[in-house]
């Protein structure tokens, strides 16, 4: 349940690593990636992995300690106990984060924008913790964020244990990128989590479009990665078609942080792709997947759809 903790500094810095694509800018730097081998999707739920590294890269922390906490709290929503689907265990914590009463009131969210913020749905209670724990003092003060979480020093120890077999499961894929590229991707990332919206987006950020039939504040795809590059101060085409066929294209064994990533896309084909990404490293980009979802972090090299990838800026 909500209380926290920390030492170890020594495995935080390799922890640490895994979020500085989202939380630094920096010439020529190293991109790392997080797909994991085989133990950590063997623990871990894609759906709660996912949701994992999307809430840590919004909030600035570890997305491997975000999911020691979910770990040790309920073993990723599988615990039997009391107080996992409902009820509250005997401390009167709930759900698969452990949330007392109290500190749901304060930090609960409506992660997946359903119109409720359910303490028992893990799209809600993992986005929840992720702020929490940056409430509390997360990235820098981790220990102490985790000792608020649960106020047992055993607790935090054996998350940052659980969080150090998590990083060491998921070893960097590293690529380097440009200035401009991290650039790009720093500006993408500030906006995780708004909803996607057809026609929506300029080069200022959300803009008003189409999202299931209503007005919707938000981007499409194309119009994420052209605000990422304006960022960059690299002018894009609008569509994503017409971002395919103006920017020089790169051989996927080159692709780089900041990298367009395009695939066929609803009613697309190879030649005329329908959706673009933005290539935050080796395996992970940020994308304005579709109607009823919102900017996210996903992987795309195991996509069918896949067409290839361009470079802004040449």
């Amino acid at each position: 349940m909500p209380v926290i903790i920390g030492t170890a500094i020594g495995a935080l810095a390799l922890i640490a690593v895994l979020v500085s694509v989202i939380a630094a800018v920096l010439p020529g730097s190293d991109v790392p990636s997080a797909s994991c081998g085989t133990s950590a999707p063997a623990d871990i739920p894609l759906q709660y992995l996912d949701l994992y590294q999307q809430a840590a890269a919004r909030n600035g922390i570890p997305w491997t300690v975000l999911a020691a906490v979910g770990k040790v709290e309920s073993d990723h929503g599988r615990g039997t106990g009391p107080g996992v689907t409902t009820g509250t265990n005997p401390a009167g914590a709930a759900g698969p984060m452990q949330f007392i009463p109290g500190t749901w009131q304060a930090f609960g969210v409506d992660g997946n924008a359903d119109g409720t913020a359910d303490i028992y749905d893990p799209a809600d209670a993992i986005p929840a913790a992720a702020a929490y724990l940056r409430h509390s003092g997360a990235p820098t003060h981790l220990e102490q964020a985790l000792l608020r979480y649960n106020h047992d020093p055993a607790y935090v120890a054996k998350v940052l244990r659980i969080a150090d077999s998590y990083a060491v499961a998921c070893p960097p894929l590293l690529i380097s990128g440009s200035e401009r590229g991290t650039a790009a991707v720093a500006a993408a990332s500030r906006w995780l989590g708004t909803p996607y919206s057809y026609g929506g987006g300029d080069l200022e950020g959300p803009t008003t479009g189409i999202g299931l039939g209503t007005r919707v504040m938000g981007f499409d795809c194309s119009a994420l990665v052209r605000y990422a590059w304006h960022q960059a101060g690299v002018a894009l085409p609008r569509t994503a078609e017409d971002q395919w066929l103006a920017i020089p294209h790169v051989p996927p064994d080159h692709r780089a942080p900041g990298d367009l990533v395009f695939f066929q896309g609803s009613g697309g084909a190879p030649g005329r792709p329908g959706h673009v990404g933005l290539v935050i490293d080796g395996d992970r980009m940020i994308e304005a997947p579709r109607t009823g979802l919102r900017v996210r972090i996903s992987h795309y090299t195991s996509r069918r759809d896949l067409v290839g990838y361009a470079r802004p800026g040449g």
